[in-house]
């Protein structure tokens, strides 16, 4: 249990350090830039990944899909932080399991039963209610949440078939996505330097130092989660969704006074519910 809290911990950690960041002079894509950098770096130390059994038979268009998505959808979520706010895109982030459900069903053609469909049915109004705001004119309100989710989505359907490749293990697979995202966060780097004028700052060292030790503290201890709740792993699934929308919201309204309305959290307790649904239907397929 201590694994599974300590990556809950990590995960929401992600996010109050980027929603700190908004009071200091950042600049994202170096941000994640090195977050990777570190990332890669405890992946390697911890990991010892096999790279020499990584040849071309590995499946490179999921890995390169992940390398250009994983830094643009991070980035994506910091700035969605910076004006959305924890509550609303830690609940979209979890949410974003609808994304990989619905691709089993209607891409993979896999069978559903009744608890899967109510989670579904639940969870689909849960993120309208969630990002519902009284000024309708923002569409920042909108948009930003709905790109996280759907960009994470697509990240968890991508990881899953990282997943069901045997020929590799899981952490050497990440860690060859992790090289690919770091070269394209350089890339990005690269292009607003040349571009649009920025430069390179060593506040951006620090803030990526913290986010890449959290965010692999956060893939370390959920791997560490599942080994010790190997015969169970639904468990790993429902506490790490549950409780990072808990804590998150928790972050959020104590820490950072974000304001939601009586509509906002009915769809966190709806979300809540949609997400034990799902987890249910693991069990008793």
């Amino acid at each position: 249990m201590l694994f599974l809290l300590l990556s809950i911990f990590c995960s929401v950690s992600v996010g109050i350090i980027f929603k700190i960041s908004r009071k200091f002079d950042i600049t994202i894509s170096q941000v994640i830039k090195w977050n990777y950098t570190f990332a890669l770096l405890l992946c390697f130390l911890f990991f010892e990944p096999d790279l020499n059994a990584v040849n071309s038979t590995a499946p490179w268009g999921v890995y390169t899909s992940l390398m250009l998505l994983l830094p643009s959808v991070f980035i994506l979520l910091a700035v969605s932080i910076k004006h959305i706010g924890i509550v609303k895109i830690d609940a979209a982030q979890r949410l974003s399991l609808i994304i990989p459900i619905l691709a089993a069903w209607f891409i993979f053609m896999e069978d559903f039963n009744a608890l899967k469909l109510a989670g579904l049915v639940v969870g689909i109004p849960a993120i309208v209610m969630i990002l519902i705001k009284k000024d309708k004119s923002d569409s920042k309100n909108w948009l930003y949440p709905t790109l996280v989710l759907l960009g994470f989505g697509v990240i968890d359907v991508l990881f899953k078939q990282i997943a069901l490749y045997k020929d590799l293990p899981y952490t050497t697979s990440l860690f060859v996505v992790f090289c690919g995202a770091l070269i394209t966060a350089i890339a990005i780097i690269a292009y607003e330097m040349l571009f649009m004028g920025k430069k390179l700052g060593l506040i951006n060292l620090a803030f990526g130092a913290l986010v890449g030790i959290f965010n692999f503290g956060n893939i370390l201890f959920y791997l560490k989660a599942h080994q010790a709740f190997a015969e169970n792993p639904s468990t790993v699934f429902a506490a790490m969704n549950m409780g990072v929308i808990v804590l998150g919201s928790l972050a959020g309204i104590l820490i950072f006074k974000e304001k939601l309305s009586k509509l906002n959290y009915f769809g966190l307790f709806f979300a809540l519910i949609a997400i034990a649904l799902i987890t249910l239907s693991q069990i008793y397929k």
